[in-house]
C-alpha cells in the first residue's frame, strides 16, 4: 500500500474540466458583467459580488447546486482518484474555488469521501438566502506577502504546512495543477516529490520559462483525464515497486521526464536505457 504518498490535487481545469467560477456565470448568462467587475476587483471579490448579481436575478442556491453538478469531470479522473485512495494514498486538495463549489461537485460524482482535507476560500449562505464567498486570506486586514499569488489566496503557505507535515511522517508528494497559482507551491516541493503540471496550461508555461533549478521536484506533463490516470497510477506504482538505477527502463515518452520534457528544459540531457 502506497501509505507513503500524499496526493495533492488543485481543483478547476485538474479534477474538472473547467474552471466553476467561469461555469457559474456562464451558465446564468452573466459573463459580461464578470467581466465587468474584474476590470475593477480581483478575482475572489468580483466571484462573491457576482452571487449578489445572481441573488438579484431570483437565482436560488439550489440553481447555482444545480449548474455545478453539469461541470465536466474526465471519468479518468474519477477512475484515478479512487484507484489512488485504493492503494493508500492520503489524497488532499489545495483550490483558489470555494467550498460550495467543491463540496457540491464532488458529492454529485460520489468522490467527497476520498479527500482528507480540503483547503479553498470558505463560503456560506447568509440571511437572505444568498452565497457569500470569502477570500481564503483577509487581504483587507493584512497581506500574505507573496507577490506570485492573488490577494486572497497564497498555496504555497498551506502546501509547506501540508509538506512540513509529511516530511515528518516521511511521506513523498504529488502534485498535480494547471494555473499561475500552482507555481508558488511548487516551489515548496523537493527533490523526492512529484510535480504533475497541465501541459499547455498556464503553470506549465511558467515551468517552461522558469529557471531549471527553480522546481526540484520530478516534473510529469499531462494533457487530459486519461493522460492523468495513467501517469499518476505509474507514479504510485512505481513507489510501491521501486526501481534500482542500474535496472530503469522507461515505457514511454512521458516516463522519460525525469525533470520535464525537452521542450520544458532545453539543455538537459536524459540518458534513456
Amino acid at each position: 500500500m502506497a501509505a507513503g504518498l500524499l496526493i495533492v490535487f488543485d481543483f478547476d481545469e485538474t479534477i474538472i474540466d473547467c474552471d466553476s467560477d467561469n461555469h457559474v456565470v456562464d451558465s446564468f448568462g452573466l459573463t459580461e458583467k464578470f467581466d465587468h467587475f474584474l476590470l475593477t476587483q480581483p478575482w475572489n471579490s468580483a466571484i462573491d459580488n457576482m452571487m449578489t448579481e445572481i441573488h438579484k436575478q431570483g437565482i436560488s442556491v439550489q440553481q447555482i447546486a444545480d449548474a455545478l453538478k453539469t461541470a465536466p469531470l474526465d471519468p479518468h479522473v474519477a477512475a484515478a482518484i479512487k484507484s489512488a485512495h485504493s492503494l493508500g494514498c492520503e489524497l488532499k486538495i489545495v483550490s483558489d474555488a470555494n467550498t460550495f463549489y467543491i463540496k457540491t461537485i464532488l458529492e454529485h460524482h460520489g468522490l467527497a469521501k476520498y479527500f482528507s482535507e480540503i483547503n479553498t476560500n470558505p463560503s456560506f449562505i447568509d440571511e437572505d438566502e444568498k452565497l457569500r464567498i470569502l477570500p481564503f486570506h483577509n487581504f483587507r486586514v493584512s497581506s500574505h506577502g507573496c507577490n506570485l499569488c492573488p490577494p486572497n489566496m497564497c498555496k504555497s503557505v498551506i502546501v509547506k504546512r501540508i509538506k512540513d507535515k509529511a516530511m515528518k511522517e516521511n511521506k513523498r508528494i504529488i502534485y498535480l495543477g494547471d494555473g499561475k497559482g500552482d507555481y508558488c507551491p511548487s516551489l515548496q516541493l523537493s527533490k523526492m516529490d512529484y510535480l504533475m503540471p497541465r501541459k499547455n496550461y498556464p503553470l506549465w508555461d511558467l515551468l517552461c520559462n522558469s529557471t531549471p533549478l527553480s522546481v526540484k521536484a520530478e516534473i510529469h506533463d499531462w494533457s487530459s483525464g486519461e493522460d492523468q490516470e495513467r501517469l499518476l497510477l505509474q507514479l504510485i506504482h512505481r513507489f510501491l515497486n521501486p526501481i534500482k538505477p542500474t535496472q530503469a527502463r522507461y515505457d514511454d515518452g512521458n516516463e522519460r521526464n525525469l525533470i520535464l520534457n525537452s521542450s520544458i528544459i532545453k539543455e538537459t540531457k536524459i540518458t534513456i536505457m
